[in-house]
């Protein structure tokens, strides 16, 4: 109800409304509408209230309001159904427990986490109001071999809507970091269901450090880890970034659903931060140097050693500038 409250404050544009309308509207008493609107004001909204006007919305955090944001989407099927949650465990996880009841494109979208996770079990810090953590379900046909490939399209998808929304240089760390000025700024983690030979679906979680400020960053990343507000100097609309996210994934999928990894592969190089730099490569059993020269066709990155190339795919290993963290 809380919530309904803010979207009919939000759909009036600064203008007054009445108790006794909202009252109607939401068919609840005056006094839980009071209860409400000072709820929201602990939260962050700045509310105004006058006798015989009612109240209006001044200011306040970037709420994730879906129905706003699906009458912004421009798309066919990425994101006509999204699912929101105040608080999850995982986006990811509870995407898991849906996907094969659910459409492709769905989105599931958390404004906390209290879970999160990266790659290789790494906790992701997932703080309420300021960030986008969501998670898409897909589902190709695509043998699971390949399923490595998505995180390389998706990680191009959000590095475009980046500069949309922003204007800010967004590099990809392969495969799955995203990079302004050196520090990461969004991880991809992507998981799937599937036989041997079939693919039943896959979940992509991606989670964006949007508004969060440089004091809510964990001490022991914050030399590798920052936030678009950071970075721009100011608070980035997380509706309109992911309205932009969402429209870039649909248009790279399509095209790599139609024309395989060659048709997104250029992107892919043109967009890395690590290629032509020394890289480090860190596996389960070893860990060596090398000169990272380019992102093939089929995904995999080459990178040049002292015992010559090596082909790395994506599910084995770390990949990190020898100075510094790309």
């Amino acid at each position: 109800m809380k919530n309904k409250v803010l979207k009919e404050l939000i759909l009036q544009k600064g203008s007054f409304v009445s108790g006794q309308r909202l009252s109607i509207n939401l068919k609840v008493s005056r006094t839980a509408v009071w209860k409400y609107i000072n709820i929201l004001r602990e939260e962050g909204y700045k509310i105004d209230s006058v006798s015989n006007k009612g109240y209006r919305l001044v200011e306040g955090p970037d709420p994730i309001m879906v129905d706003e944001i699906k009458d912004m989407l421009k798309t066919e099927f990425v994101g006509h159904k999204i699912i929101f949650m105040q608080e999850v465990n995982s986006t990811n996880d509870y995407a898991k427990q849906i996907a094969l009841n659910e459409g492709e494109g769905t989105i599931v979208i958390a404004e906390k986490q209290t879970g999160g996770k990266g790659r290789m079990g790494r906790r992701w810090v997932s703080p309420p109001g300021t960030g986008i953590w969501m998670t898409l379900v897909l589902k190709p046909e695509l043998h699971p071999s390949k399923v490595y490939q998505i995180t390389q399209a998706i990680a191009v998808a959000v590095a475009e809507a980046i500069w949309e929304t922003c204007r800010l240089k967004a590099g990809i760390k392969w495969p799955n970091d995203i990079i302004v000025n050196g520090k990461k700024i969004c991880g991809i983690l992507t998981e799937m269901s599937a036989e041997p030979d079939l693919v039943y679906y896959i979940v992509v979680g991606i989670g964006i450090n949007v508004n969060t400020g440089s004091e809510d960053i964990p001490d022991e990343i914050r030399d590798k880890a920052s936030s678009l507000k950071v970075e721009l100097g100011r608070d980035v609309s997380r509706k309109e970034l992911l309205v932009h996210v969402a429209e870039h994934i649909e248009e790279v999928y399509k095209r790599f659903v139609s024309g395989g990894f060659g048709a997104i592969v250029y992107d892919c190089n043109r967009l890395s931060v690590v290629l032509d730099r020394e890289v480090e490569v860190i596996g389960i059993n070893c860990t060596y140097r090398g000169k990272a020269l380019k992102i093939r066709e089929d995904g995999v990155l080459l990178v040049e050693t002292d015992h010559g190339i090596e082909e790395i795919l994506s599910g084995d290993v770390s990949v990190r500038g020898v100075e510094g963290y790309v």
